[in-house]
């Protein structure tokens, strides 16, 4: 596993593409989290009436774009922008394809936190505005902590979409097989590493190793599963 990834020489480690992985798809959360939880304060607490509505509309709407079409995106306009701000390599690297991912989770993870949020009882938050409170104090002192395990699933969710996604990392990442030092080297994820090889020989060492990328994958979904699992016991002894 530990091995480089050079077919030609006998070697077959996955190593490169486990690391990858995990540098775009943490990266990806870093971004996202903030994004999607200010976006979410802003259509659940800031925003009223019809303006509220239409920036949930915008957000479902985001959810319903195909994949591929924040692949082209990213190729033709922030790879670019990468490249020219940096002056440094062919902005197909690790920063570009964790800015795409974060526009690719942020609309669902954002749905859930507002979803987390509404389900806040009402009588909670009226009993702050009774002794005087205003909205953004009854959003960080009763919505938020009564929210948090809600909050917390949304993101292991948006987490697991970004571990498992493929055409991002295949269209953007730069698929170079190599450890990424920096967030401007290009790298290959695991799945992006099992379409690619998919079309070898079936019988080769080299189809067989993407064997072992699915059993990563898998055991990193069972973990975040068990992590849901978890939370939504732990939200259910909360709520009660």
């Amino acid at each position: 596993m530990t091995q480089p990834w050079a077919p030609h020489l006998g070697q077959f480690g996955i190593q490169p593409m486990i690391v990858g992985t995990l540098a775009i798809s943490l990266l990806s959360m870093l971004f996202a989290f903030p994004l999607s939880l200010g976006c979410a304060i802003l259509i659940s607490v800031v925003s009223r009436g019809t303006v509220s509505w239409l920036l949930r509309k915008m957000v479902e709407m985001m959810t319903g774009i195909p994949t591929v079409i924040y692949g082209f995106v990213g190729i033709f306009l922030l790879v670019p922008l990468v490249r020219e701000f940096f002056a440094a390599g062919s902005g197909m690297c690790v920063l570009s394809a964790a800015l795409m991912l974060t526009l690719l989770v942020s609309p669902t993870m954002i749905l859930f936190f507002c979803e987390s949020f509404a389900r806040v009882p009402d009588s909670y938050g009226k009993a702050v505005l009774a002794v005087g409170g205003t909205e953004i104090q009854k959003f960080f002192h009763v919505t938020l902590p009564n929210s948090w395990p809600g909050v917390v699933i949304g993101f292991t969710l948006a987490l697991g979409r970004a571990l498992g996604d493929t055409l991002i990392a295949l269209m953007i990442a730069g698929n170079a097989v190599q450890t990424p030092n920096s967030l401007l080297d290009s790298a290959r994820t695991l799945t992006s590493h099992i379409a690619l090889v998919f079309a070898a020989d079936y019988e080769s060492l080299e189809f067989k190793a993407i064997f072992a990328c699915g059993i990563f994958l898998y055991l990193f979904t069972t973990i975040l599963v068990m992590a849901v699992r978890l939370l939504g016991v732990g939200r259910e002894r909360w709520a009660r």
